[in-house]
C-alpha cells in the first residue's frame, strides 16, 4: 500500500502538531473496520480523528467527512467509549520503520484515578488492527482478535501482554544505512550479475520504502522503472545518490503531501515526495496536509464504493423498470405510426358507399375513382367476397374508429411513459449520488409509495417508520450551504425532498434553481434576511449545476426564478414541477466550491 512506515511518520508528525493535548469527546464506529474519535480542544476546537483497521485501507488521520452511526453500537465501540471518553492524547509514537502508531492517552478509572492506556493502531495488512493495553501492557480489547494456537504466532487477544508486530526479517531499516553499507549491498547485489529488477531488489532489501517509493528512486536514476541489475554500469552511484537523496528529505522533515490522480481527477496514488515517474500519464497535485491527502485518497473513495455497494440492489431494480419503459415506449410508438393511416379506411368507405351501385355480390376488389386524391386516380379496395356492399363499407368505417381511437389512446400512453420515464431516469440520478444511508432509507420509501418497490414488514422497517413523522420536518435533512456574502442556500437530495422544500418549507419569496432541462436537484436561496445578490446568484447556480446530471459537463445552463412561480402539476411524480417568469444562467458544476460552503 502507498502508506509506507515513512509516510505514516509524516502522518504522525503532523498530527502531533493539530491533536496533542485534545480530549477526547466521544467514539463511535461507523463501519466495521473504521473508528471516529471526536476530538476537543481546551479553546474549544474540534477535530475528528479516523482510525481504519481494513485491510486494504488501514490509516489515521483528520477527515472533513461525516458518516452515519450505526442504530446500535458495536461492542468494542462501547468498550472504547467506557475506557477512553474523556481522556487527554499526551503522545503519538511509532516503532522505527513500522506502519504503528501508538495514542499514549490520560484517563480516569470509576474512582477517579489517573492512569495511562494506550491505544495501538497497527496498519499491516490483512493482520489490520486497533488494539487497547493498558499501563501494565495487558491488553482489555482489540478490534481483530489474533492467535490461540500452539505454533508460537504473535497473539493478541484480551488478557494476555501486547507485544509488537514481529520485524520483518532480512530487511534493513533505510533511514540508518550509510553510505558505505549502501555502496556494499550494491556492489554485492551487481556482482551476482543477476537480471532481477532494481526495483524488487529494493523491496526485497528495505523496509519502510513503498513498491512506489522504490521505482520512482529507480526512475530518478536511470529514467525507466523496469532497470535491471545486469544493466548497471556506473557501480551504483547514480541509484545510491537517488537513494540517499530520499534519505536526507526526510530526515530533514521534507516529507510533503503529494497526491496522483488521473486525467478525469481520479485518485490514483501519493507519497511524502514528488513522483515523477509518471511524466505526463498522470498529475501530481501538492496537497495542504497528510490528512487532506488521505482524506481524498481513501475516505472519499470508500463512501462512494460502500455507497454503490449498499445501493446497487434499488439501482438495479430501477434500471430493470427504465429499460422495460423504452421498450414499451418504442412499440407503443411503432403502434402509433401504424394507426396513422386512420383516415385511409374512412376513405374506403366512403368510395365504396359512393359505388354500392356498380358492385355485386361475391366481389373481392373494387376498382374505382379515387375523389380523395388530386388528380383523379383509381383506387383498387380488397372486399370480403362473402359480404355485402353495405357490410364492407361497415367494416372500413369500424377500422378507421379503431385506428382513431387507438392513435388517441397511443398518444395519451406514450406522453404519459415519456413523463413516467423521465421520472424513473430522475431517480436513478439521485442514486448514483447518495451520501448515507438515510438518503437511501428515503429514495425506498419513495420507490415504495410509487409501487416501484415492495414494502418489506419487519422490526427494523417498522422501526424506520416511526421515526420517519419524526424528521419529517427537519431542515438538517437538506444539503446546507452558506454563500459567501452570508444568504443559505439548500438542496433537496431527492424527489420527496424535493417536494417538501420547494413546495412546503421555501418562502414565496425565495429563489428557486434547476438545472435547465436534465435531472437534479430543487435548490433554494433563502432571501428572508437579505436580498439575492451576483455572488450568491453565481454560487447557488454552481451548486444546481454539481447536482445535476450534467455534473460532468463544464457549462451548465440553470433556470431561476421566484418561488411563487414554481407549482406542482396535476398527477405529477415527486419532484415534477413546472414554472414560469424565469431567467437563465450558464453555470461551472465546481466540486471545491461545494465543499467549501457546505455547513451539513
Amino acid at each position: 500500500m502507498p502508506l509506507d512506515a515513512i509516510c505514516l511518520s509524516a502522518v504522525k508528525e503532523e498530527l502531533l502538531g493539530q491533536i496533542l493535548g485534545m480530549k477526547i469527546d466521544k467514539v463511535s464506529q461507523p463501519e466495521r473496520d473504521v473508528l471516529i474519535l471526536f476530538l476537543r480542544g481546551k479553546a474549544g476546537q474540534t477535530c475528528r480523528l479516523l482510525i481504519s483497521a481494513g485491510a486494504d485501507d488501514a490509516r489515521l488521520h483528520l477527515t472533513e467527512f461525516k458518516f452515519d452511526n450505526p442504530k446500535e453500537p458495536p461492542m468494542f465501540c462501547m468498550l472504547l467509549r467506557k475506557h477512553i471518553t474523556g481522556a487527554r492524547i499526551l503522545d503519538i509514537t511509532q516503532p522505527p520503520a513500522e506502519r504503528v502508531l501508538s495514542l499514549r492517552l490520560e484517563t480516569s478509572d470509576a474512582l477517579g484515578i489517573r492512569a495511562e492506556k494506550h491505544l495501538i493502531v497497527e496498519m499491516i495488512g490483512r493482520m489490520s488492527s486497533v488494539i487497547l493495553k493498558d499501563s501494565d501492557g495487558i491488553i482489555i480489547d482489540c478490534l481483530r482478535r489474533i492467535g490461540g494456537d500452539l505454533t508460537g504466532k504473535r497473539s493478541v487477544l484480551p488478557g494476555l501482554v501486547y507485544r509488537d508486530p514481529p520485524e520483518q526479517v532480512g530487511k534493513l531499516n533505510p533511514l540508518n544505512i550509510t553510505n558505505a553499507e549502501l555502496y556494499g549491498l550494491l556492489e554485492a547485489a551487481i556482482k551476482r550479475k543477476s537480471d532481477e529488477h532494481v526495483e524488487k531488489w529494493l523491496i526485497s532489501s528495505f523496509t519502510a520504502f513503498s513498491p512506489l517509493i522504490c521505482r520512482e528512486i529507480v526512475w530518478r536514476a536511470y529514467g525507466e522503472t523496469d532497470y535491471r541489475l545486469s544493466a548497471i554500469n556506473d557501480g551504483g552511484k547514480e541509484l545510491q545518490k537517488t537513494f540517499m537523496e530520499i534519505i536526507r528529505q526526510v530526515k530533514s522533515g521534507g516529507c510533503e503531501p503529494w497526491l496522483i490522480t488521473s486525467e478525469r481527477n481520479n485518485p490514483r496514488d501519493f507519497s511524502f515526495t514528488h513522483i515523477r515517474q509518471y511524466e505526463s500519464a498522470f498529475k501530481a497535485t501538492r496537497e495542504k496536509s497528510f490528512s487532506g491527502l488521505l482524506d481524498s485518497f481513501y475516505t472519499k473513495s470508500t463512501k462512494e464504493k460502500r455507497s454503490n455497494q449498499r445501493s446497487s440492489v434499488t439501482l438495479k431494480s430501477m434500471t430493470t423498470a427504465r429499460d422495460r419503459l423504452i421498450r414499451k415506449l418504442e412499440t407503443q410508438r411503432i403502434e402509433l405510426e401504424e394507426a396513422s393511416g386512420q383516415d385511409y379506411f374512412r376513405e374506403c368507405g366512403d368510395i365504396i358507399t359512393s359505388n354500392m351501385h356498380l358492385m355485386k355480390k361475391g366481389q373481392t376488389v373494387l376498382v374505382a375513382e379515387d375523389y380523395f386524391s388530386e388528380n383523379g386516380k383509381v383506387r383498387e379496395i380488397k372486399l370480403d367476397s362473402l359480404k355485402t356492399p353495405q357490410q364492407n363499407a361497415a367494416k372500413y368505417y369500424k377500422a378507421y374508429i379503431k385506428a382513431k381511437n387507438a392513435r388517441k389512446f397511443l398518444t395519451e400512453q406514450i406522453g404519459n411513459g415519456e413523463k413516467e420515464l423521465e421520472y424513473v431516469e430522475s431517480v436513478i440520478e439521485q442514486i448514483l449520488r447518495i451520501e448515507n444511508d438515510n438518503d437511501l432509507d428515503e429514495i425506498r420509501s419513495e420507490l415504495i409509495s410509487t409501487r416501484y418497490l415492495r414494502q418489506k414488514h419487519n422490526k427494523s422497517q417498522m422501526h424506520k417508520k416511526g421515526n420517519k413523522q419524526k424528521s419529517k420536518n427537519h431542515e438538517a435533512l437538506f444539503h446546507r450551504f452558506i454563500s459567501s456574502t452570508g444568504n443559505p442556500i439548500y438542496v433537496g437530495k431527492n424527489n420527496t425532498q424535493n417536494d417538501r422544500l420547494t413546495l412546503k418549507t421555501a418562502a414565496k419569496t425565495d429563489i428557486w434553481l434547476h438545472a435547465q432541462k436534465t435531472h437534479g436537484a430543487h435548490v433554494i436561496v433563502s432571501c428572508v434576511s437579505s436580498p439575492l445578490d451576483e455572488q450568491t446568484l453565481k454560487e447557488a447556480s454552481s451548486i444546481a449545476a454539481f447536482y445535476s446530471a450534467a455534473r460532468s459537463d463544464r457549462k451548465v445552463p440553470v433556470d431561476y426564478t421566484l418561488v411563487k412561480n414554481v407549482k406542482k402539476p396535476s398527477g405529477g411524480r415527486p419532484g415534477m414541477v413546472i414554472y414560469n417568469d424565469y431567467k437563465t444562467i450558464i453555470a461551472e458544476p465546481d466540486e471545491e466550491l461545494v465543499v467549501r460552503l457546505r455547513v451539513e
